[in-house]
């Protein structure tokens, strides 16, 4: 069946947290955004485009592959593996710089979605890593959440037993706190 011209394919590229680690499909994060989107009346599909233990890079070199979708907008949430492998910040920020641009360049509006780094890495990475997102959503004509896992990290209830990886109940927080967000996404398509 063909979908509707008026259709939106929104792209979510990321990690696990997009993926949906340790959650049935219908758990992850694309199919629960989707599903409060349509309860609004939204036709909208969600493209998982999330890779377990994806990197900024390996976000970069599937870009393609993701783009063949044919997406109308885009969500853009990868970092936290580079966090947590405490690589470079700016090789992060050059990764991230060629995805929005590539985006950019297709017509594609992004919605970036900014990580932060473990704190056990020090304050000088955390910063550094901190200013990675910021710079790239005052750079770049996107719509910026800060914090992908904000009101989920560190806490028990809402996370996976690995502490990392938000459960359910933390994935329906996250489609909570960042459906402003995607709302002022969906702004920037063009009919």
């Amino acid at each position: 069946m063909a979908r509707a011209a008026t259709t939106k394919r929104i792209l979510a590229l990321g990690d696990s947290l997009t993926a949906g680690f340790g959650l049935a499909p219908e758990e992850a994060f694309p199919a629960r955004l989707e599903r409060a989107l349509r309860a609004e009346g939204r036709d909208v599909t969600l493209i998982n485009a999330g890779v377990s233990g994806d990197t900024t890079a390996g976000g970069k070199a599937r870009l393609d592959w993701a783009l063949a979708a044919k997406p109308d907008l885009a969500i853009l949430e990868l970092g936290a593996n580079d966090g947590l492998r405490r690589l470079d910040p700016a090789l992060t920020r050059a990764n991230l710089d060629f995805i929005l641009k590539r985006l950019e360049a297709a017509g594609i509006p992004v919605l970036l979605a900014g990580m932060l780094a473990p704190p056990n890495y020090g304050k000088t990475f955390e910063a550094e890593f901190k200013s990675v997102f910021t710079h790239l959503a005052a750079s770049h004509d996107v719509v910026f959440y800060p914090f992908f896992l904000d009101g989920v990290a560190g806490e028990a209830r809402l996370c996976l037993p690995d502490g990392l990886h938000p459960n359910a109940r933390g994935v329906d927080l996250i489609v909570e706190r960042i459906l402003p967000s995607v709302r002022k996404l969906l702004e920037r398509v063009k009919p």
